[in-house]
């Protein structure tokens, strides 16, 4: 099992959102960035956990656990002219866009900040803390995501 971290703005898709989708599972979908997309199509695994991340919000930070439930396969709304995530040059016979489908597991205690990661030394190389990572998808090692938890 592998761990990750996806961010969303909670205004947009929160936790509180995948919770009440049917079955509290949806597909993640509207990711535009290649690295980003390759880790979803390429590495992303059925049961694999994943931290959910509040982002582009007053106190950005891990809000609660999903689970991969489904892997890669080729973002459908890339195709649909009359979609957000549309993409002309996508093409359904040579997909450029993927996407997984997450499960709500549970919201955490409390909300785990951004700032508050930023202060613990053992997670200085994690992709979140580092300056200038924007992605929205990103791995997670055993031991920053076993220390994580921890901190509920």
């Amino acid at each position: 099992m592998a761990y990750w971290l996806m961010k969303s703005e909670p205004d947009v898709f929160g936790i509180d959102d995948l919770k009440a989708c049917v079955k509290k599972t949806e597909p993640w979908d509207g990711v535009r960035n290649y690295q980003a997309r390759n880790m979803m199509r390429d590495e992303m695994k059925k049961g694999d956990l994943v931290f959910f991340y509040h982002s582009n919000c007053k106190v950005p930070g891990i809000v609660g656990v999903a689970k991969v439930v489904k892997q890669g396969y080729p973002d459908f709304t890339a195709f649909d002219p009359d979609a957000k995530y549309y993409d002309p040059k996508s093409d359904p016979d040579k997909p450029r866009w993927f996407m997984v489908d997450v499960q709500f597991v549970r919201k955490l205690k409390r909300t785990i900040s951004l700032d508050e990661l930023k202060k613990i030394p053992e997670l200085e190389k994690m992709p979140l803390v580092r300056r200038g990572n924007r992605l929205s998808i990103m791995p997670v090692q055993v031991d920053e995501w076993e220390l994580i938890i921890g901190l509920e």
